[in-house]
């Protein structure tokens, strides 16, 4: 889940991909226009900006009574603060670079809210797990709380009671190691589909070019429903809207539009004294999202109710839910069976498509791991999840992979709920805090060249090949619950295709490194010429 990140992922949500996405100066524009048209909100402006500041003064010194040094300041302009330096598509390169000049730590202003972004490895640890106690719940933008029904998905909860049942539901019946063995046959199924498939298209290569996102993206929503549902659902009659939904419409639905409307820019969020000035567009826009999504959701759930009652039992995670779990409301039961659609079905998909390209940029990398694979298998076996201890360079193609290209570049923002410090700096409460997982892996006192792919970095002697070392499943007691999936998942689906593919670059591929949406996707789809080894 995270699969690539829990979500955090989906993965899940990052309130800065909200900047990053869409903000641009027409995104200001709307407050300013507002002001204008209302003349109050203006007035409001003004007396909100001259309280903040006040309050900002006369709070300073009773939380900090060990008189530690303020964070470093970024520079930014009056009212705004840094939003504007924020509208370009990669917030994580922008706070990248300003480490550069500021150091590993420092503030920005976003609109009336603070925020420290941290860059360092050493200073994300601190934060998730030294002083997870003051560092440990979210503040939500308007269109995550509707999305997120106001916190009730373990990727975006509080660290509270609620957010420990949900998650001990997920290891126990999905993503825990008993969960992942009885889940084995499902996510054998989907490497042989996926081989199936991609030697369908196989001949028709380089006429036409292999799309691996839709291959892949589509085998993982059907690995998501198996697990949650007990099998694939090809069309669903969707009463409340009246209509018989097909595969295609439930992915646009439960995936594709819950991921956009993510990253929808709410000014009123920057500008919380204004929240009463009315944003009806898009609030009816989430809205609508919403009331489609939990549409769906019901139906499927109804459709397995109906199942029980006729004496079906496919040992799926809903039937956990329904039968052995602590008792959830609708609203919980809907989200807790919808999170492992969305996540499962994105993060990972990121990741894979991304370690297939740089090895299709890197032939000689390439012919590595499939001489690694054949020494391991033979030329008869196929890869299985018992084989990959024995393949470090698989493993060491994941790892770099997470962190070149983590699907999550910035774990999902933290709220300072109470003063803490943070690498020898006063943070006040009320802060919110950005760890940026690319400006942590892209750190030269630990890593050389770090802008080069290069598996071999994770090969070295006594080098740590593990999890925690990118940090792109997180850290401390919000750690990805979805790590161990994601890999498997991930190092066999690459290996796989590996072993029997060819792979390059459709000829007129120019260099393609952009990016799009909440996670780091691919702008464009990875589109490879394939030729089978035999």
């Amino acid at each position: 889940m995270h699969q690539l990140p829990h979500h955090q992922s989906v993965v899940l949500f990052i309130q800065i991909s909200r900047i990053s996405t869409k903000m641009d100066l027409q995104t200001v524009a709307p407050m300013g226009s507002a002001a204008i048209a209302f003349g109050g909100p203006a007035v409001a402006v003004a007396g909100g900006i001259s309280l903040l500041f006040l309050k900002s003064f006369l709070s300073q010194q009773p939380g900090n009574p060990n008189h530690l040094p303020s964070v470093p300041a970024v520079p930014g302009v009056p009212l705004l603060g840094n939003l504007l330096e924020l509208k370009e598509k990669k917030p994580y390169k922008t706070f990248t670079k300003w480490a550069e000049t500021y150091g590993p730590i420092y503030s920005i202003k976003t609109g009336a809210s603070s925020m420290v972004v941290v860059n360092s490895n050493q200073l994300a640890k601190e934060a998730m797990v030294t002083r997870f106690d003051s560092i440990s719940t979210r503040k939500l933008s308007k269109a995550l709380q509707i999305l997120t029904a106001d916190k009730t998905m373990v990727a975006m909860s509080d660290y509270d009671d609620y957010h420990k049942t949900v998650k001990r539901n997920l290891l126990t019946s999905i993503l825990g190691p008993a969960a992942q063995k009885r889940h084995r046959a499902h996510r054998d199924a989907m490497g042989d589909n996926l081989s199936r498939q991609l030697h369908v298209l196989a001949p028709n290569s380089p006429q036409e070019a292999i799309n691996l996102r839709q291959i892949f993206q589509s085998e993982l929503f059907t690995l998501a429903f198996k697990q949650t549902f007990g099998r694939d659902m090809e069309s669903i009659y969707v009463g409340d809207l009246g209509t018989t939904m097909t595969r295609d419409e439930m992915f646009q639905i439960l995936v594709v539009d819950p991921m956009m409307g993510a990253i929808e820019v709410d000014w009123r969020d920057f500008f919380p004294y204004l929240k009463w000035i009315p944003n009806a567009k898009l609030e009816e826009k989430i809205e609508q999202m919403y009331i489609r999504r939990k549409a769906v959701m019901k139906a499927l759930i109804q459709e397995h109710r109906n199942r029980i009652e006729s004496g079906e039992n496919l040992d799926s995670y809903i039937d956990y839910l329904l039968s052995e779990a602590q008792p959830l409301t609708e609203k919980q039961l809907l989200m807790s069976l919808w999170e492992p659609i969305i996540e499962t079905a994105d993060t990972t998909m990121v990741t894979t498509e991304w370690a297939m390209y740089e090895l299709s940029k890197h032939p000689n990398k390439q012919q590595r791991l499939y001489n690694e694979i054949r020494n391991v298998c033979g030329t008869s076996e196929k890869i299985t999840e018992e084989k990959l201890c024995k393949m470090p360079y698989l493993s060491a193609v994941f790892h770099e992979t997470l962190r070149v290209h983590s699907p999550v570049a910035i774990i999902p923002l933290r709220y300072v709920h109470e003063n803490t410090e943070l690498g020898g700096y006063h943070v006040p409460a009320g802060t919110e805090l950005a760890v940026n997982i690319y400006g942590c892996n892209m750190e030269r006192e630990i890593w050389e060249n770090p802008e080069e792919w290069s598996p071999e970095r994770f090969l070295a002697e006594n080098e740590p090949n593990n999890m925690l070392k990118t940090m792109a499943f997180g850290a401390g007691k919000r750690v990805c619950a979805g790590a161990m999936q994601a890999m498997l998942l991930a190092c066999v689906g690459i290996g796989r295709m590996v072993q029997e593919f060819e792979w390059r670059l459709k000829d007129d591929v120019e260099e393609d490194v952009n990016t799009l949406g909440l996670t780091t996707q691919k702008l464009n789809p990875m589109l490879a010429v394939i030729k089978p080894r035999n």
